[in-house]
């Protein structure tokens, strides 16, 4: 996992977008922003007892797996300008790379874009209420488990949002961080 603060180009989205010269963002700042982060052992998560254990600590009991390859999903193109429409989601989004690479992009508390580069073995969770995106990088496939507390929400709301309760604690949260 990598993450940077990205330029203002509108150039294809699945570039990397880092700024000249790159300003990296820590761990630790994403932390604050209330991200979190594990690596794992993407060749074995059907048996791995450290995603069990992380799936057990967290109350993630659904779970399920999306392969979104550019030479066999329908209307490719077209779900991934969906998937990078600037959105929240009412709950957590844990995503873990099994195959390929992806970016989330997140804003921080300046409402400045950070991009967060994942490949195979990274898990992620976003906190509710944070505005992001999501798109694949120039290879143009993933393979990702999608986890979450209880049957599963998928509903996203773009932006703007504010208005949600969920938007509003996340916002207090972060000006406490």
């Amino acid at each position: 996992m990598e993450a940077w603060y990205m330029d203002q180009s509108e150039e294809d989205q699945r570039l990397p977008h880092k700024l000249e010269p790159n300003e990296p963002v820590s761990l630790e700042e994403l932390q604050k922003l209330g991200v979190f982060y594990w690596k794992l052992n993407a060749d074995i998560y059907e048996t791995d007892p450290e995603l069990q254990k992380i799936r057990e600590e967290h109350g993630y009991s659904y779970m399920d797996i999306i392969t979104i390859p550019r030479d066999t999903l329908p209307n490719y193109e077209e779900k991934l300008k969906m998937f990078y429409e600037e959105h929240l989601h009412l709950d957590d989004e844990i995503r873990y790379i099994l195959d390929g690479r992806a970016y989330f992009d997140i804003r921080d508390e300046d409402d400045r874009w950070i991009r967060i580069s994942m490949d195979k073995g990274d898990l992620i969770t976003l906190p509710a209420g944070i505005y992001h995106r999501f798109t694949l990088d120039e290879t143009n496939y993933t393979k990702a488990m999608r986890l979450f507390v209880g049957e599963p929400v998928w509903k996203a709301y773009n932006r703007p949002a504010d208005h949600f309760e969920i938007r509003q604690k996340y916002v207090d949260i972060e000006k406490l961080a």
